[in-house]
């Protein structure tokens, strides 16, 4: 998909997903816990700004926690933005034109074999731990068939909650096949600018605001960022090292300050994306380091899929108050159970585009 030719190597998309997924699977973890501060998601709420900053002229203990759970959700649009830019490589100039349902189908069956070999996991350890969640036979359909994100009041019918995900990109896999494959790349950013126009006409934070970006216009800004980018500026960039590592501090800075105020927030995930292409492209030049970001990367589906069951385990042990001892054991098992993850859904039957 991606060559020394491109904006992002194939490398350095590797690395992003590594840097995402770090944050995302991190971030799972540290907002369960009732002391650390909460992430401004799907709804802005000003009194969660309020709150990292108190602890943060505050500090104890629970600093990184209180941080990594309020920003590490930003992983999210970096994914979409890296599966725009991954769409928009493999089939805007492609020879063949996929049909419509040939290209659902096909991605359905994607997303559907990840999702399942842990949703079965999960709902296995879920009933087994405490704090099991209550199914009904319509939150299981749904989350088969990947439309749970359309029910009313998603936060109290997806579970696990990081499986969400798997709705809001077949939605837009539909999305860029029906309206943005091929076209214009004003249709792009007509789109973009509809779905955040939108988005800044609803109140902060309520129902509506809620639903809205667990849907596709929520996640289209990201999305379409990564498909103009396969566009337009999709050659590489010759930028010094001192230069990569400015921009890589100067953008994380605007990230923090965009994420204080409603309209800044909206704008907020495109700062984090141009941050976190910054900080691979600085990586890539330490190979003693890149690598780590390349294979967290490789195993960044399996990770996704496996966390939600390793958070189930661990979770007591930091409400129990060793923070830190919970945390460090979550991530151990969660990269081992990835590995372990990710050796199983390589054997699974790949589907095929006819």
């Amino acid at each position: 998909m991606n060559t020394d030719n491109s904006l992002l190597t194939r490398a350095e998309c590797n690395a992003m997903r590594g840097l995402a997924i770090m944050g995302i699977f991190l971030h799972n973890y540290c907002h369960w816990l009732g002391p650390v501060v909460k992430e401004n998601e799907y709804e802005y709420n000003q009194g969660n700004v309020d709150w990292l900053w108190r602890v943060t002229t505050n500090a104890d203990a629970l600093l990184p926690m209180h941080w990594i759970s309020f920003f590490g959700h930003y992983g999210v649009p970096v994914f979409l933005f890296l599966s725009a830019y991954g769409l928009e490589k493999k089939y805007g100039n492609a020879q063949q034109k996929p049909g419509v349902w040939q290209f659902t189908r096909y991605h359905f069956l994607k997303l559907f074999s990840m999702m399942i070999v842990g949703f079965a996991a999960f709902t296995m350890v879920d009933a087994m731990t405490p704090g099991r969640w209550h199914y009904d036979v319509t939150q299981i359909v749904a989350q088969l068939l990947m439309v749970n994100n359309l029910l009313p009041d998603p936060d109290h019918q997806i579970w696990p909650g990081p499986y969400w995900f798997f709705g809001l990109m077949l939605q837009l896999y539909i999305v860029y096949r029906l309206l943005l494959y091929r076209s214009h790349w004003a249709v792009t950013a007509l789109l973009m600018a509809v779905c955040v126009g939108i988005q800044l006409c609803l109140p902060p934070m309520g129902e509506a605001i809620n639903s809205y970006r667990y849907n596709f216009p929520g996640g289209m800004l990201p999305f379409g960022a990564g498909i103009l980018a396969a566009r337009i500026i999709d050659r590489p960039l010759a930028i010094s090292t001192p230069t990569l590592a400015a921009l890589t501090v100067l953008l994380s800075l605007l990230a923090i300050v965009t994420s204080c105020s409603v309209i800044g927030w909206t704008l907020t995930p495109i700062v984090i994306i141009a941050a976190c292409a910054a900080l691979a492209k600085l990586l890539a030049r330490a190979k003693s380091i890149m690598w780590a970001a390349v294979w967290m990367g490789e195993i960044s589906a399996a990770l996704f899929v496996c966390h939600p069951i390793t958070r189930k385990i661990f979770i007591p042990i930091s409400r129990c108050g060793d923070h830190y001892a919970g945390l460090l054991l979550y991530i151990i098992a969660s990269l081992c159970l990835a590995w372990l993850f990710k050796e199983i859904m390589s054997r699974l039957p790949k589907p095929k585009m006819k």
